[in-house]
């Protein structure tokens, strides 16, 4: 600009920013010349084509809101980098954040189009270079956001979109050798099966995240054994479910929630005690009623707490 090269800065709070400073009131006393448009800007342009195309556009308008879509379809797929790094790890794990607060806030349905479009570009990432220290950090992300994805169709009930997103996470974690992401997958799976009505199925998603599952923490344990007691009460295996509550409770009192993957810190106490009441009560539900003693005393304050 003190060369006179830049003779009208574009922004209109730079240049009030000047004025400020060196206490003029006018652009032209800065020295500053807005550039005369040229006339010859659209010379070589075909007029009648340019006049035909924006009557298209307001034709689009007017006929309603299914041709207005047909002008925002994507012409070119989002470029995808060749490489991926740390930095593209921390971005997708950051958009799962935004995404999971969303859903929080306002449900699955409002950001469902807008998560299924980012997963899908999640999804070529993984098929370009990274280096190998990182590809199981890769995987572990984009399957997390597959998961939320998961969860956000199933809340919208869109069942199959769901499943098919659960699917995609759990050979995301499978293929990080990821058992936390694993487990977490499984157990969403077993909550959409049986919610759809298939206990059974849900069964065995469960029974399958449980294998091996000293490799999963204390908090982990406790809702996979809520979940298959859950699937148990709903196929009329009352005992078990009871038990399956009971090896629950055990397994959450030991819970170190520092020693929890990030998804888990919404599994807190309140939630467990919710969970196992919804067990009993599916048992409840279908008239079969287990008795027991009740808690003693200083444990039924701090459950009531």
């Amino acid at each position: 600009m003190e060369q006179g090269r830049i003779r009208w800065p574009q922004d209109p709070l730079r240049r009030a920013g000047f004025r400020a400073v060196l206490g003029v009131k006018t652009d032209a006393e800065l020295g500053f010349r807005r550039p005369r448009r040229s006339r010859t800007m659209v010379r070589g342009v075909d007029r009648h084509q340019f006049i035909r195309a924006g009557l298209g556009v307001g034709a689009a308008a007017v006929s309603g809101p299914a041709a207005l879509l047909e002008l925002l379809a994507p012409t070119q797929p989002p470029r995808v980098p060749s490489v991926v790094g740390s930095d593209h790890i921390a971005a997708v794990r950051a958009t799962v954040e935004e995404f999971k607060d969303l859903d929080a806030r306002y449900g699955g349905g409002l950001m469902r189009e807008a998560v299924t479009a980012q997963l899908r570009y999640c999804a070529e990432l993984l098929k370009a270079r990274c280096p190998e220290p990182l590809r199981g950090q890769l995987r572990t992300a984009v399957g997390s956001f597959a998961e939320t994805a998961g969860y956000m169709a199933y809340d919208d009930f869109a069942y199959d979109d769901a499943q098919r997103a659960y699917e995609f996470a759990l050979a995301c974690a499978e293929g990080a050798d990821d058992w936390h992401l694993r487990a977490q997958v499984l157990c969403s799976m077993a909550e959409l099966a049986s919610w759809r009505g298939d206990p059974d199925t849900g069964l065995a998603y469960t029974e399958s995240a449980l294998v091996r599952s000293t490799r999963l923490t204390a908090t982990e344990r406790a809702m996979l054994h809520l979940s298959r007691g859950r699937d148990l009460a709903r196929l009329g295996h009352v005992q078990d479910a009871v038990h399956a509550v009971g090896v629950a409770d055990e397994a959450f009192s030991h819970a170190h929630p520092a020693e929890d993957p990030p998804w888990m810190a919404s599994y807190t106490e309140s939630r467990h005690l919710g969970f196992s009441g919804s067990v009993l009560w599916e048992l409840g539900m279908r008239g079969q009623v287990h008795h027991q003693d009740p808690p003693p005393a200083d444990q039924f304050r701090r459950h009531q707490a």
